[in-house]
């Protein structure tokens, strides 16, 4: 099983919660919080170990902390020699995918580190210029959303399709009049819809003055010209060293995340036979299990969690 190509995975905003960092503290690998402290100006211990849940919201910090623990992870996998099979690609959900490029080898964890900070910071202010949220829509297939998504658009209330995460989950971004509206629409696709308790209106053109923030900091740090491959979240195709990561990173923050896709991409054209999760939580694995249920996939959101990466 171990000789089979592997898929690694890292999960975006919305997984961290308080005390998120604790199952790592005793491990070699929370040296970690140290390099992105330093590079970032935060104090990353103390976010992963104190700070309550409602402060870990704010988006610059969320993004901080899911970032560090999902590095972590996949730091004491490596240290334990436990990735065994062949590493065919990496993908990260939305924020995500900053990890997948650290570990990929695209970007230092220091470079990767100063980006997070940047995007998180841009992402708020964005926010704070122009007050946006966030739903699910399950149990509704693609084309029904975007076609209700697409009338209430019309009708002036802003308002677009922000991830497209597996069957019968896609998420909503815009106005909260908008998401108020498509809420109230719902039930006329079959569908319920789940608040997200964000802070601004993510992956939709309300972060167009995010992304030119971004663009400036990413076109100012150098890439890897090889590394392992990376499914971009714009287009779910896999750059190793080819992609142009500033312009696909500034697409991420005003386009939806093609999750769905990039998994496809994982478990079809690359091969994967096993995806490993590394962070916080289990979310993307839920959502894995959706899409390739065939698929193995493991979660590895704390020390224990390794023993399942045993050989």
């Amino acid at each position: 099983m171990n000789s089979w190509p592997v898929g690694l995975v890292f999960p975006g905003q919305g997984t961290q919660r308080q005390g998120m960092g604790e199952p790592w503290r005793d491990t070699p690998s929370w040296d970690i919080t140290e390099e992105v402290s330093l590079a970032t100006g935060e104090d990353l211990a103390e976010l992963l170990l104190h700070t309550p849940s409602e402060e870990l919201r704010r988006t610059d910090l969320a993004q901080l902390t899911v970032f560090t623990v999902a590095v972590m992870a996949h730091a004491e996998a490596v240290r334990r020699g436990l990735l065994t099979g062949p590493v065919a690609a990496c993908a990260g959900h939305s924020l995500g995918e900053y990890a997948a490029l650290t570990a990929a080898g695209a970007l230092p964890l220091a470079d990767a580190a100063t980006l997070v900070a940047a995007r998180g910071r841009a992402m708020q202010a964005a926010a704070q210029q122009r007050e946006g949220t966030m739903g699910v829509l399950v149990r509704a297939p693609l084309a029904e959303v975007e076609q209700l998504v697409g009338r209430v658009r019309e009708a002036g209330a802003p308002v677009w399709v922000a991830n497209v995460n597996g069957p019968g989950q896609i998420v909503v971004s815009g106005s909260p009049e908008a998401i108020e509206h498509i809420s109230e629409e719902a039930s006329s696709i079959g569908a319920r819809m789940i608040r997200l308790q964000v802070g601004g209106a993510f992956h939709s053109p309300y972060m167009e003055p995010a992304a030119e923030a971004l663009r400036i900091a990413l076109k100012n740090t150098s890439f890897a010209p090889r590394h392992t491959p990376v499914v971009a979240n714009v287009d779910a195709e896999p750059y190793s060293g080819d992609g142009d990561w500033a312009e696909l990173g500034t697409r991420q923050l005003t386009s939806p995340v093609q999750w769905e896709r990039s998994v496809h991409t994982l478990t079809g054209p690359l091969g994967c036979r096993r995806l490993v999760e590394f962070g916080h939580g289990r979310t993307l694995a839920g959502l894995i299990r959706r899409i390739v249920p065939e698929t193995e996939v493991v979660s590895v959101d704390s020390p224990d969690a390794l023993d399942q990466l045993q050989p």
